[in-house]
């Protein structure tokens, strides 16, 4: 089994915390949300992982460190690390192609802006499958068209009428990828084009047209990282999740002097706390020091230094220094202060 992870994006929904990091490397709850994902989908599959692929893209932006921590992701899942570069954001089709390679055998292909949490068997039978949640609002969203049989049979783009309360999450597996490969080679080759891009959905319609199965698999909770409101509201959630997995949240080596915490929260390594309340739903990243802080649902990264300061539903990235009692201040584009 093979998971081909197309992450070139540059996460502009979420600036100004992807403007320095990719997006898919924003930790939630303590770990990267690529990391998340995979990991998460591993699960599901319950079985050997042979080969992960990346796509990544500018490696002045993509460069060697977040190669590293991908190959090393890998390497933990027992798995072969594979990086492929979209040196074009041509779309969601024309980045699988990137990794035409590595294109073959049985697959999952996983957008890395979303995690998940899943608990339903692989229907390894049919031809694919796509991955699913059932959503209040359909028409906001692209969904699938089922027939009687629960087989899919169209996908549609952000319905006016009722199709189904099915929306696709971006995650696929295909029995044989190489299938999908030929589609979307077609798709190259034809100059087919859907909303000024190349697009995966367009090789699954050439996979339906010619007779292959499509079933769904429906995730139990999809949870969105686009950006900062929804980041914060997911890492709320993987909190939840990862206290009732019984995940070890709060590092050993961190320094708590006179302060609360209310779980749950996630505090790394190094972490020093000051006279401060820290929770619920609270991750701190590795070397971050908060004195004179009340802080309640909110990110905070690495390496930064926060002081008096009462936050709530904040999201703060690495190496900042923040003092709440100063007036002169510089802040960079795309903050937003509330």
């Amino acid at each position: 089994m093979k998971i081909i992870v197309p992450m070139a994006g540059r996460g502009s929904r979420l600036r100004p915390h992807s403007l320095t990091v990719p997006k898919p490397l924003i930790p939630i709850a303590g770990k990267p949300i690529v990391h998340r994902l995979v990991s998460d989908i591993a699960k599901v599959l319950a079985e050997p992982i042979d080969e992960i692929a990346f796509i990544l893209g500018d490696p002045a932006f993509f460069g060697d460190d977040v190669v590293k921590s991908l190959k090393d992701l890998a390497t933990s899942l027992g798995a072969k690390g594979t990086i492929y570069r979209q040196d074009q954001p041509l779309g969601t089709g024309h980045a699988i192609m990137c990794a035409k390679e590595s294109l073959s055998g049985p697959a999952v292909i996983a957008y890395a802006d979303t995690l998940i949490r899943a608990t339903f068997n692989l229907d390894k039978e049919a031809d694919a499958v796509i991955w699913t949640k059932e959503v209040e609002r359909p028409e906001a969203y692209g969904v699938v068209k089922l027939d009687e049989n629960k087989h899919i049979t169209e996908l549609v783009e952000k319905p006016q009428t009722f199709v189904s309360n099915q929306a696709v999450i971006g995650i696929y597996y295909f029995k044989d990828v190489a299938v999908l490969k030929d589609e979307l080679q077609h798709v190259l080759d034809n100059n087919i084009i859907n909303g000024g891009e190349y697009q995966i959905n367009d090789g699954i319609k050439g996979m339906m047209a010619k007779g292959k199965t499509f079933v769904t698999g429906t995730v139990d909770e999809w949870m969105d990282c686009g950006n900062k409101n929804v980041a914060i509201d997911t890492n709320t959630k993987m909190l939840g999740f990862l206290t009732t997995d019984g995940e070890k949240l709060i590092a050993d080596s961190y320094t708590n002097k006179n302060s609360t915490i209310i779980e749950p929260c996630n505090i790394g390594e190094n972490v020093v706390l000051k006279n401060c309340t820290v929770g619920p739903n609270v991750s701190i990243g590795n070397n971050t020091v908060l004195e004179n802080v009340t802080i309640k649902n909110s990110l905070i990264q690495t390496n930064s230094t926060i002081k008096n300061a009462i936050l709530d539903e904040a999201m703060i990235g690495n190496h900042v220094q923040y003092n709440g009692e100063f007036t002169k201040i510089s802040i960079g584009d795309y903050t937003i202060m509330e």
